[in-house]
Protein backbone atom coordinates (compact mmCIF):
# COMPACT_ATOMS: atom_id res chain seq x y z
CA UNK A 1 0.00 0.00 0.00
CA UNK A 2 0.81 3.57 -0.39
CA UNK A 3 2.41 5.03 2.71
CA UNK A 4 1.90 8.78 1.20
CA UNK A 5 -1.75 8.45 1.42
CA UNK A 6 -3.87 10.46 3.69
CA UNK A 7 -7.42 10.44 5.04
CA UNK A 8 -9.21 13.44 4.29
CA UNK A 9 -12.76 14.49 5.42
CA UNK A 10 -14.79 16.31 8.52
CA UNK A 11 -17.78 14.79 8.01
CA UNK A 12 -19.19 13.51 10.83
CA UNK A 13 -20.55 9.96 9.23
CA UNK A 14 -16.22 10.03 8.12
CA UNK A 15 -14.60 11.07 11.54
CA UNK A 16 -17.14 8.34 13.03
CA UNK A 17 -15.68 6.11 11.11
CA UNK A 18 -11.97 6.87 11.28
CA UNK A 19 -12.14 7.20 15.07
CA UNK A 20 -13.90 3.44 15.20
CA UNK A 21 -10.73 2.35 13.21
CA UNK A 22 -8.34 4.21 15.70
CA UNK A 23 -10.01 2.73 18.55
CA UNK A 24 -9.84 -1.18 17.17
CA UNK A 25 -6.40 -0.63 15.63
CA UNK A 26 -4.71 -1.62 18.98
CA UNK A 27 -6.64 -4.49 19.63
CA UNK A 28 -5.08 -8.37 18.08
CA UNK A 29 -8.38 -9.01 16.56
CA UNK A 30 -9.90 -9.39 12.87
CA UNK A 31 -11.85 -6.35 11.38
CA UNK A 32 -14.47 -6.15 8.54
CA UNK A 33 -14.45 -3.33 6.82
CA UNK A 34 -17.87 -2.61 4.49
CA UNK A 35 -18.33 -0.10 2.47
CA UNK A 36 -19.06 0.54 -1.37
CA UNK A 37 -16.62 0.76 -4.24
CA UNK A 38 -14.21 3.60 -3.82
CA UNK A 39 -14.72 4.62 -0.25
CA UNK A 40 -11.19 4.07 0.84
CA UNK A 41 -11.56 0.69 2.35
CA UNK A 42 -8.26 -0.16 1.45
CA UNK A 43 -7.03 3.26 3.82
CA UNK A 44 -8.81 2.60 6.71
CA UNK A 45 -7.09 -1.20 6.76
CA UNK A 46 -3.40 0.54 6.51
CA UNK A 47 -4.51 2.73 9.15
CA UNK A 48 -5.34 -0.26 11.79
CA UNK A 49 -2.04 -1.81 10.86
CA UNK A 50 0.10 1.26 11.29
CA UNK A 51 -1.84 2.41 14.19
CA UNK A 52 -1.11 -1.54 16.05
CA UNK A 53 1.72 -2.85 17.53
CA UNK A 54 2.47 -5.12 14.20
CA UNK A 55 3.12 -1.67 12.49
CA UNK A 56 6.89 -2.33 12.01
CA UNK A 57 6.11 -5.83 10.37
CA UNK A 58 4.54 -6.75 7.08
CA UNK A 59 1.05 -5.14 5.83
CA UNK A 60 0.56 -8.05 2.82
CA UNK A 61 -2.66 -7.09 0.52
CA UNK A 62 -4.73 -9.88 -1.79
CA UNK A 63 -7.29 -9.26 -3.97
CA UNK A 64 -9.49 -12.34 -3.63
CA UNK A 65 -11.60 -11.17 -6.92
CA UNK A 66 -8.57 -10.92 -8.83
CA UNK A 67 -7.51 -14.15 -9.26
CA UNK A 68 -9.26 -17.70 -10.77
CA UNK A 69 -11.04 -19.91 -7.70
CA UNK A 70 -8.46 -22.54 -8.71
CA UNK A 71 -5.58 -20.41 -7.52
CA UNK A 72 -6.72 -18.39 -4.53
CA UNK A 73 -5.80 -21.28 -1.95
CA UNK A 74 -2.75 -21.55 -3.75
CA UNK A 75 -2.01 -17.68 -2.94
CA UNK A 76 -3.22 -17.67 0.57
CA UNK A 77 -1.48 -20.74 1.66
CA UNK A 78 1.47 -21.57 -0.66
CA UNK A 79 2.29 -24.76 -2.04
CA UNK A 80 5.00 -27.64 -2.48
CA UNK A 81 6.83 -28.68 -5.69
CA UNK A 82 4.70 -30.90 -7.37
CA UNK A 83 1.03 -30.30 -5.52
CA UNK A 84 0.03 -29.10 -9.32
CA UNK A 85 0.93 -29.17 -13.06
CA UNK A 86 3.46 -26.36 -13.26
CA UNK A 87 5.11 -26.33 -9.23
CA UNK A 88 8.30 -26.62 -10.11
CA UNK A 89 9.67 -24.69 -6.65
CA UNK A 90 8.04 -24.62 -3.57
CA UNK A 91 6.42 -20.90 -2.47
CA UNK A 92 5.63 -19.18 0.60
CA UNK A 93 1.91 -18.17 0.37
CA UNK A 94 0.29 -14.61 1.74
CA UNK A 95 -0.07 -15.74 5.14
CA UNK A 96 3.42 -17.05 5.77
CA UNK A 97 4.58 -13.30 3.85
CA UNK A 98 2.58 -11.53 6.51
CA UNK A 99 3.74 -13.26 9.98
CA UNK A 100 3.60 -10.91 12.86
CA UNK A 101 2.04 -8.44 10.11
CA UNK A 102 -1.24 -7.75 8.81
CA UNK A 103 -3.23 -9.78 6.05
CA UNK A 104 -5.15 -7.90 4.17
CA UNK A 105 -7.94 -9.92 2.55
CA UNK A 106 -9.83 -7.11 -0.01
CA UNK A 107 -13.30 -8.62 -1.74
CA UNK A 108 -13.87 -11.07 0.73
CA UNK A 109 -17.17 -11.99 -0.72
CA UNK A 110 -15.48 -13.60 -3.44
CA UNK A 111 -13.65 -16.57 -2.26
CA UNK A 112 -15.27 -19.97 -2.85
CA UNK A 113 -16.40 -22.18 0.19
CA UNK A 114 -13.36 -24.38 0.29
CA UNK A 115 -11.23 -21.67 0.44
CA UNK A 116 -13.10 -20.32 3.31
CA UNK A 117 -13.00 -23.79 5.02
CA UNK A 118 -9.23 -23.41 5.12
CA UNK A 119 -9.22 -19.36 6.38
CA UNK A 120 -11.40 -20.48 8.78
CA UNK A 121 -8.61 -23.27 10.23
CA UNK A 122 -6.15 -20.30 9.88
CA UNK A 123 -8.04 -17.83 12.22
CA UNK A 124 -9.17 -20.22 14.42
CA UNK A 125 -6.23 -21.85 15.13
CA UNK A 126 -3.66 -19.97 13.02
CA UNK A 127 -2.36 -22.68 11.55
CA UNK A 128 -1.87 -23.03 7.63
CA UNK A 129 -0.09 -25.99 4.99
CA UNK A 130 0.48 -25.09 1.97
CA UNK A 131 -1.29 -27.42 -0.60
CA UNK A 132 0.61 -30.94 -1.24
CA UNK A 133 2.59 -30.19 2.41
CA UNK A 134 2.12 -32.84 5.37
CA UNK A 135 2.64 -31.06 7.68
CA UNK A 136 0.91 -27.65 9.31
CA UNK A 137 2.48 -23.93 9.78
CA UNK A 138 2.17 -21.66 12.75
CA UNK A 139 1.50 -18.18 11.80
CA UNK A 140 1.00 -15.36 13.34
CA UNK A 141 -1.35 -13.02 11.33
CA UNK A 142 -4.11 -10.46 11.84
CA UNK A 143 -6.82 -10.23 9.51
CA UNK A 144 -8.37 -7.20 8.28
CA UNK A 145 -11.25 -7.86 5.44
CA UNK A 146 -13.45 -5.75 3.10
CA UNK A 147 -15.93 -6.14 0.91
CA UNK A 148 -19.19 -4.53 -0.23
CA UNK A 149 -21.62 -6.75 -0.12
CA UNK A 150 -23.81 -7.73 2.75
CA UNK A 151 -22.26 -10.56 4.33
CA UNK A 152 -24.95 -11.89 6.85
CA UNK A 153 -27.08 -12.20 3.88
CA UNK A 154 -24.66 -14.14 1.75
CA UNK A 155 -24.59 -16.46 5.25
CA UNK A 156 -28.25 -17.01 5.42
CA UNK A 157 -28.38 -17.99 1.38
CA UNK A 158 -25.46 -20.49 2.39
CA UNK A 159 -23.05 -18.58 -0.12
CA UNK A 160 -20.95 -17.36 2.69
CA UNK A 161 -19.57 -19.60 6.04
CA UNK A 162 -21.61 -18.20 9.50
CA UNK A 163 -18.88 -19.30 11.73
CA UNK A 164 -15.70 -17.73 9.26
CA UNK A 165 -18.75 -14.11 9.53
CA UNK A 166 -18.38 -14.90 13.13
CA UNK A 167 -14.79 -15.14 13.31
CA UNK A 168 -14.26 -12.06 11.23
CA UNK A 169 -16.22 -9.73 12.79
CA UNK A 170 -15.16 -8.97 15.85
CA UNK A 171 -15.17 -5.02 14.90
CA UNK A 172 -17.02 -3.78 11.83
CA UNK A 173 -15.98 -0.62 9.93
CA UNK A 174 -19.17 0.58 7.85
CA UNK A 175 -17.70 3.65 5.72
CA UNK A 176 -20.39 6.16 4.55
CA UNK A 177 -20.37 7.02 1.02
CA UNK A 178 -19.49 10.16 -0.61
CA UNK A 179 -23.19 11.30 -1.40
CA UNK A 180 -23.20 10.67 2.12
CA UNK A 181 -20.00 13.60 2.48
CA UNK A 182 -21.46 16.64 0.99
CA UNK A 183 -18.85 18.58 3.24
CA UNK A 184 -16.19 16.33 2.40
CA UNK A 185 -16.49 16.49 -1.55
CA UNK A 186 -14.81 20.30 -1.95
CA UNK A 187 -12.29 19.59 0.38
CA UNK A 188 -11.27 16.45 -1.29
CA UNK A 189 -11.77 17.93 -4.65
CA UNK A 190 -9.25 20.59 -3.90
CA UNK A 191 -6.69 18.14 -2.59
CA UNK A 192 -6.72 16.29 -5.55
CA UNK A 193 -6.14 19.61 -7.95
CA UNK A 194 -4.05 20.72 -6.03
CA UNK A 195 -1.57 17.63 -6.98
CA UNK A 196 -2.66 17.68 -10.53
CA UNK A 197 -1.71 21.27 -10.87
CA UNK A 198 1.68 20.20 -9.36
CA UNK A 199 2.00 17.13 -11.72
CA UNK A 200 1.02 19.41 -14.71
CA UNK A 201 3.56 21.80 -13.30
CA UNK A 202 1.02 24.79 -12.99
CA UNK A 203 2.63 27.96 -11.67
CA UNK A 204 -0.64 28.28 -9.38
CA UNK A 205 -3.70 26.71 -8.15
CA UNK A 206 -6.97 29.09 -8.50
CA UNK A 207 -9.48 26.09 -7.41
CA UNK A 208 -12.88 25.66 -9.14
CA UNK A 209 -15.66 28.49 -10.44
CA UNK A 210 -19.03 28.40 -8.51
CA UNK A 211 -20.60 26.44 -11.32
CA UNK A 212 -17.76 23.73 -11.32
CA UNK A 213 -18.24 23.55 -7.44
CA UNK A 214 -22.27 23.00 -7.74
CA UNK A 215 -21.67 20.76 -10.58
CA UNK A 216 -19.29 18.39 -8.19
CA UNK A 217 -21.34 18.76 -4.89
CA UNK A 218 -24.70 18.38 -6.90
CA UNK A 219 -23.28 14.70 -8.80
CA UNK A 220 -24.42 11.80 -6.63
CA UNK A 221 -20.58 9.69 -7.21
CA UNK A 222 -21.19 6.48 -7.47
CA UNK A 223 -17.84 5.70 -7.83
CA UNK A 224 -17.14 7.60 -4.85
CA UNK A 225 -13.75 8.89 -3.63
CA UNK A 226 -12.09 7.19 -6.55
CA UNK A 227 -14.58 8.43 -9.36
CA UNK A 228 -13.85 11.76 -7.63
CA UNK A 229 -10.19 12.03 -8.31
CA UNK A 230 -10.57 10.70 -11.94
CA UNK A 231 -12.71 13.24 -12.32
CA UNK A 232 -10.92 15.82 -10.92
CA UNK A 233 -7.61 15.33 -12.83
CA UNK A 234 -9.36 14.32 -15.98
CA UNK A 235 -10.82 17.68 -15.55
CA UNK A 236 -7.97 19.95 -15.04
CA UNK A 237 -5.40 17.83 -17.93
CA UNK A 238 -8.72 19.20 -20.39
CA UNK A 239 -8.73 22.51 -18.72
CA UNK A 240 -5.25 23.21 -19.03
CA UNK A 241 -5.41 26.77 -18.12
CA UNK A 242 -3.78 27.78 -14.55
CA UNK A 243 -4.82 31.35 -14.57
CA UNK A 244 -8.64 30.78 -13.92
CA UNK A 245 -10.26 28.66 -11.95
CA UNK A 246 -11.65 25.54 -13.65
CA UNK A 247 -14.76 26.12 -14.99
CA UNK A 248 -15.60 22.73 -16.94
CA UNK A 249 -16.10 19.29 -15.01
CA UNK A 250 -15.42 16.30 -17.17
CA UNK A 251 -18.15 13.66 -15.43
CA UNK A 252 -18.18 11.64 -18.27
CA UNK A 253 -15.19 10.74 -20.31
CA UNK A 254 -17.21 8.66 -22.93
CA UNK A 255 -19.59 11.34 -23.58
CA UNK A 256 -19.52 12.44 -27.78
CA UNK A 257 -21.97 12.50 -30.43
CA UNK A 258 -20.20 9.56 -31.63
CA UNK A 259 -20.69 7.41 -29.31
CA UNK A 260 -21.87 3.42 -31.09
CA UNK A 261 -24.16 2.99 -28.13
CA UNK A 262 -25.86 6.94 -28.86
CA UNK A 263 -25.85 6.30 -32.61
CA UNK A 264 -27.68 3.26 -32.05
CA UNK A 265 -30.10 4.67 -29.34
CA UNK A 266 -31.00 7.87 -31.87
CA UNK A 267 -31.30 5.60 -35.10
CA UNK A 268 -34.27 3.31 -32.88
CA UNK A 269 -35.56 6.58 -31.75
CA UNK A 270 -35.98 7.93 -35.81
CA UNK A 271 -37.37 4.39 -36.45
CA UNK A 272 -39.90 4.12 -33.71
CA UNK A 273 -41.09 8.03 -33.96
CA UNK A 274 -41.05 8.69 -37.88
CA UNK A 275 -41.76 4.56 -39.18
CA UNK A 276 -41.40 4.62 -42.97
CA UNK A 277 -43.38 2.66 -45.04
CA UNK A 278 -42.20 0.21 -47.82
CA UNK A 279 -43.09 2.82 -50.92
CA UNK A 280 -40.53 5.75 -48.34
CA UNK A 281 -38.05 3.01 -47.68
CA UNK A 282 -37.53 1.82 -51.28
CA UNK A 283 -36.94 6.10 -52.35
CA UNK A 284 -35.24 6.19 -48.36
CA UNK A 285 -31.38 7.61 -49.02
CA UNK A 286 -30.23 5.93 -46.06
CA UNK A 287 -31.98 2.59 -47.49
CA UNK A 288 -29.82 3.37 -50.72
CA UNK A 289 -26.74 3.96 -48.72
CA UNK A 290 -26.75 0.83 -46.32
CA UNK A 291 -27.78 -2.05 -48.85
CA UNK A 292 -27.03 -0.64 -52.40
CA UNK A 293 -24.50 -3.15 -53.86
CA UNK A 294 -23.42 0.03 -55.92
CA UNK A 295 -22.37 1.97 -53.68
CA UNK A 296 -18.79 2.52 -53.11
CA UNK A 297 -17.94 5.90 -52.42
CA UNK A 298 -17.75 5.11 -48.28
CA UNK A 299 -17.22 9.19 -48.00
CA UNK A 300 -20.25 9.90 -49.64
CA UNK A 301 -22.48 7.32 -47.54
CA UNK A 302 -21.26 8.65 -44.61
CA UNK A 303 -22.06 12.02 -45.29
CA UNK A 304 -25.51 11.29 -47.18
CA UNK A 305 -26.17 9.39 -43.59
CA UNK A 306 -25.17 12.04 -41.29
CA UNK A 307 -27.12 14.13 -43.58
CA UNK A 308 -29.92 12.01 -43.05
CA UNK A 309 -29.59 11.96 -39.32
CA UNK A 310 -29.53 15.91 -38.86
CA UNK A 311 -32.83 16.03 -40.92
CA UNK A 312 -34.64 13.71 -38.78
CA UNK A 313 -33.59 14.80 -35.48
CA UNK A 314 -34.32 18.53 -36.24
CA UNK A 315 -38.02 17.03 -37.09
CA UNK A 316 -38.06 15.19 -33.88
CA UNK A 317 -37.41 18.90 -32.13
CA UNK A 318 -39.83 20.89 -34.05
CA UNK A 319 -36.43 22.51 -35.75
CA UNK A 320 -35.88 24.03 -32.17
CA UNK A 321 -31.67 24.02 -32.97
CA UNK A 322 -30.66 24.14 -29.53
CA UNK A 323 -32.89 21.29 -28.28
CA UNK A 324 -31.49 19.33 -31.27
CA UNK A 325 -28.11 20.39 -30.36
CA UNK A 326 -28.79 18.67 -26.92
CA UNK A 327 -30.32 15.60 -28.09
CA UNK A 328 -27.42 14.84 -30.19
CA UNK A 329 -24.72 15.90 -27.67
CA UNK A 330 -23.84 18.36 -29.50
CA UNK A 331 -22.63 22.14 -28.83
CA UNK A 332 -25.27 24.85 -30.11
CA UNK A 333 -21.97 25.84 -32.53
CA UNK A 334 -21.17 22.28 -33.31
CA UNK A 335 -24.75 21.69 -34.80
CA UNK A 336 -24.34 24.79 -36.33
CA UNK A 337 -21.74 24.17 -38.84
CA UNK A 338 -23.25 20.67 -39.48
CA UNK A 339 -25.92 22.15 -40.90
CA UNK A 340 -24.49 24.94 -43.14
CA UNK A 341 -22.07 21.80 -44.05
CA UNK A 342 -25.06 19.96 -45.48
CA UNK A 343 -26.97 23.02 -46.48
CA UNK A 344 -29.73 22.29 -44.34
CA UNK A 345 -29.80 26.14 -42.96
CA UNK A 346 -32.08 27.53 -45.46
CA UNK A 347 -33.88 24.06 -45.85
CA UNK A 348 -34.75 24.03 -42.49
CA UNK A 349 -35.96 27.37 -42.52
CA UNK A 350 -38.09 27.15 -44.82
CA UNK A 351 -39.76 23.74 -42.95
CA UNK A 352 -40.05 25.33 -40.28
CA UNK A 353 -42.13 28.48 -41.90
CA UNK A 354 -44.10 25.51 -43.06
CA UNK A 355 -45.32 24.38 -39.29
CA UNK A 356 -48.91 25.44 -38.64
CA UNK A 357 -48.95 28.55 -35.78
CA UNK A 358 -50.85 27.00 -32.73
CA UNK A 359 -51.53 30.46 -31.30
CA UNK A 360 -53.92 31.63 -34.27
CA UNK A 361 -57.15 30.73 -33.95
Amino acid sequence: MNKNVFVIGQSAAFLDAVEQASRAAGLNRSVLVIGERGTGKELIAERLHRLSSRWSAPLVTINCAALPENLIEAELFGYEIGAFTGATRAKAGRFEQADSGTLFLDELATLSLSAQERLLRAVEYGEISRIGASRSIHVDVRIVAATNEDLPSLAETGRFRADLLDRLSFEVITLPPLRARKEDIHLLADHFGRRMASELEWQQWLGFSKKATEILTSYNWPGNIRELRNVIERSLYRWNDENRPVDTIILDPFASPWRPHHIKKLQTDIVKENPVSPSQQASSPLTQLSFSSECSDLRTACQAYECHLLEKALQQHHYNQRATAQALQLSYDQLRHLLKRHNLLSKERDLSKEKPNKDKR
